[in-house]
């Protein structure tokens, strides 16, 4: 069955792959626990050279990787220049850092005796489910420690990125890496889960929506299999009334349309304490109508289209059924004449339970104002949801904002007087249906290990 590409900019079919048949699949699958047995002998300092060097080719060739997310699922130019840019770094903070990261931790056991250590050892083939939003980053976030640390990736992407899914294969492929180390399969979920099932796979990473994460989560469970998700995200921004509103909206813009508002780690909703909310709205409304839509080939776009045009008729559908239930559209909230998936910036207020705008999250360019009386009540609302992937809190208080940060809000990534990001040397991963494990940093690369003990007397 052929996988068809659509260019969400303008609606016509790019190309056509075929999905990869399961006699491919299953040489894959052996093939690259083969080269697992043998990377997992190599140095440290073997494996840091060929993750440096595919750090180089990410930075070689930018433009054609950024203009192919362009084309694949609509990210604006820039945005996928930065986006290969973070993919090379990843690279090389995991290739300067995995051998201090993995190295044997002396536990003091003096009534023994005897010498003793944990000792990290890599479990073997990962199977990395990924999603289109970052279609490289979240690829490499994956790849590179688990490489640097001697095991093997495959990867199932999604559907309407396989270029991009093939492309990140040659980038290790050219890095001098392994024959089948790492291999993109231009598979289905039905399919997937046969790879879950193959004995040779011993664990899956998935990052993507909650639905499917309890689907990987149970298949992988049932076979006693240890899964890392990062799922969805419906993060709390809690602007306080000392809050600098200047620098406080402008974090909220830029982090509610980084993508074209597809991020799980995306402001979502503003939880404005009521004092302000009729300022913050103004300022809020002014600058997301500045945002310039269009072209994600321009190099001027800001927000480009929806990655397809059932999900911008989705969330759609959420706005209008938030505006029905008594939300107020300040801004946008209209599908746009003309072919693609575009969806405009919009901002909705007096968001209240019960809305869609409230309790689901909307993977677009939609802003939800929620009214708070104080502090408390805010982090009550912050904390009302699901979810728990990432949270901001805006305060000229530093040691307020840090509190309220470290002790109250309820997720995985808590940032004061910031938007949530992700970085390479910190945990990134979430909280209730968020999701669990951690990415990134030391512990990122010691999920899948295996913490031996190590007795010598």
């Amino acid at each position: 069955m052929p996988m068809t590409v659509v260019n969400p900019a303008t609606g016509k079919t790019l190309h056509e792959h075929d999905e990869h048949p399961w006699s491919e699949v299953e040489a894959a699958i052996e093939g690259a626990h083969a080269a697992h047995r043998a990377w997992r002998r190599t140095s440290f300092e073997h494996r840091a050279e060929r993750m440096r060097k595919a750090a180089e080719i990410l930075r070689e060739r930018t433009d054609p990787y950024a203009e192919l997310m362009a084309r694949e699922m609509g990210k604006p130019i820039g945005q996928g220049r930065s986006e290969i840019e973070k993919c090379a770094w990843v690279c090389d903070y995991y290739a300067d850092e995995a051998a201090s990261q993995l190295a044997p931790v002396p536990i003091d056991t003096p009534d023994t005796g005897a010498r003793t250590y944990i000792a990290y050892e890599p479990i073997g083939v990962v199977l990395a489910v990924m999603p289109w939003n970052f279609p490289f980053w979240q690829v490499f976030r994956f790849a590179a420690p688990n490489l640097m640390a001697g095991n093997a990736g495959l990867l199932k992407h999604a559907s309407n990125v396989p270029g991009c899914a093939l492309a990140i294969e040659e980038v290790f492929r050219h890095a001098g890496f392994p024959e089948g180390l790492f291999r993109s399969l231009l598979i289905g979920h039905d399919v997937a889960e046969k790879v879950i099932e193959h004995p040779l796979v011993r664990a899956v990473t998935l990052t993507g929506s909650v639905k499917a994460g309890k689907s990987i989560a149970a298949k992988a469970g049932s076979l006693v299999k240890k899964t890392v998700l990062e799922l969805g995200g419906s993060d709390a921004y809690l602007v306080l009334e000392d809050a600098d509103l200047d620098a406080t909206v402008e974090a909220c813009v830029t982090s509610r349309l980084v993508n074209s508002g597809q991020s799980c780690i995306a402001a979502k909703r503003f939880i404005v304490v009521r004092p302000l909310k009729e300022e913050f709205e103004r300022r809020m409304v002014e600058r997301m109508r500045a945002a310039r839509t269009g072209d994600p080939m321009d190099e001027d776009t800001d927000v480009g289209p929806q990655a397809r045009e059932d999900l911008r008729d989705d969330l759609h559908d959420q706005v209008t059924r938030s505006v029905a239930a008594g939300a107020r559209c300040l801004l946008g909230g209209a599908v746009p004449d003309g072919p693609g998936a575009f969806y405009p910036p919009t901002v909705l207020t007096d968001v209240a339970p019960g809305m869609p705008a409230y309790e689901e999250e909307l993977f677009g360019p939609v802003a939800s104002i929620i009214e708070a009386e104080d502090e408390a009540d805010g982090i009550r609302i912050a904390n009302d949801t699901v979810f728990g992937l990432g949270a901001a809190v805006f305060t000229r208080d530093r040691e307020r904002g840090q509190r309220i940060a470290r002790e109250e809000l309820d997720a995985g990534a808590c940032f004061v007087n910031a938007f949530v990001r992700s970085d390479p040397r910190l945990p990134f991963g979430g909280v209730k249906e968020s999701g669990y494990g951690r990415e990134l940093s030391p512990l990122g690369i010691r999920e899948f290990m295996n913490a031996k003990t190590v007795w010598v007397g």
